[in-house]
């Protein structure tokens, strides 16, 4: 007994995709170092259905599992303007053995006069 047998390479009409199987297709083809093509041809899928998909996982059209992201814009960082030291009208002087006078302000850096006066001593 001699049959013929027929082999279809491609599935004719249309097929329907869950919405597991899209999450499983646009996950691997989006996935870093793939190249898109390359899912399609594997998944026999074609180029505007898996761009279709990505639009409607944007938009929140897909049930899904996977993170969504949101746009983020790196700014300049803000650099606080210096304010300047509040006035005030306390002098301080100090005198040093071997008749060094030193006048400052009230609101001088406590640091840079320990800095100054370790120097003239």
């Amino acid at each position: 007994m001699t049959g013929r047998m027929e082999v279809v390479g491609r599935v004719s009409g249309r097929r329907r995709w869950s919405d597991a199987e899209k999450l499983e297709i646009l996950a691997e083809a989006f996935r870093p170092g793939v190249r898109v093509c390359d899912v399609i041809a594997r998944r026999d899928v074609s180029s505007s259905l898996i761009y279709t998909w990505r639009k409607q996982l944007r938009e929140g059209k897909l049930a899904c599992a996977l993170p969504v992201f949101a746009e983020v814009q790196v700014a300049e960082p803000v650099v606080p303007t210096p304010q300047p030291a509040p006035c005030s009208s306390g002098l301080i002087q100090i005198e040093l053995p071997g008749g060094v006078r030193v006048s400052v302000n009230a609101g001088v850096d406590a640091g840079a006069l320990a800095r100054v006066l370790s120097v003239l001593r």
